[in-house]
């Protein structure tokens, strides 16, 4: 079944990861996760807002106790177009220092936002610092291999929506990951 909305909304090109394969995927995710992390309880840091409906479904599927912190940051703005500047707009609220962290993103494009954030909470001296994205471009794969240690799927450049990823606030609640036409802005 799909979302109805999005069936007549000329920007939504085609569903490019159904809401099973999603299921699916995370399901997966979070047993190389709780396989990994046995033992201990990893703190997963959802990157807001695009990551904020992975970042639940994923900690409900690891087997071990986690907690949660979230942090927002941007570098698109509400535009499609990316600023080449990441900046923090919501911090974390607890310290880091000594933690298995788990940065959960949305999707890595350029790898700018990743690596800002690594370096960034690397200062703040976690015991590991692991990347799990839903989302990874199939360009950046080479680049990223060696960073994003946990990946849902392989996209190619598109513009995508659905699952928590948006365009200025819309789609977020679409179950589904669409394609989004970007020559349908306004």
């Amino acid at each position: 079944m799909t979302d109805l909305s999005a069936t007549n909304d000329p920007a939504l090109t085609e569903i490019l990861v159904t809401r099973d394969e999603i299921k699916a995927r995370v399901e997966r995710l979070g047993q190389e996760i709780s396989n990994d992390y046995a033992g201990r309880t990893p703190l997963l840091i959802g990157v807001l807002k695009g990551g904020v409906i992975f970042t639940s479904d994923l900690a409900r599927a690891i087997d071990v106790p986690v907690e949660l912190d979230f942090m927002a940051v941007s570098s698109y703005g509400s535009t499609t177009r990316n600023s080449g500047v990441v900046r923090i707009i919501k911090d974390l609220d607890n310290d880091i220092e000594g933690r298995d962290v788990i940065i959960v993103e949305d999707i890595v494009d350029s790898g700018l936002t990743l690596r800002y954030l690594r370096k960034t909470l690397l200062a703040r001296n976690p015991a590991s610092l692991e990347f799990c994205s839903l989302l990874v471009r199939e360009e950046q794969q080479a680049d990223l291999d060696d960073l994003v240690k946990y990946a849902g799927f392989r996209l190619p450049r598109v513009w995508v929506v659905g699952y928590g990823l948006d365009v200025g606030q819309r789609y977020r609640s679409l179950s589904d990951i669409w394609a989004y036409d970007t020559s349908a802005e306004q």
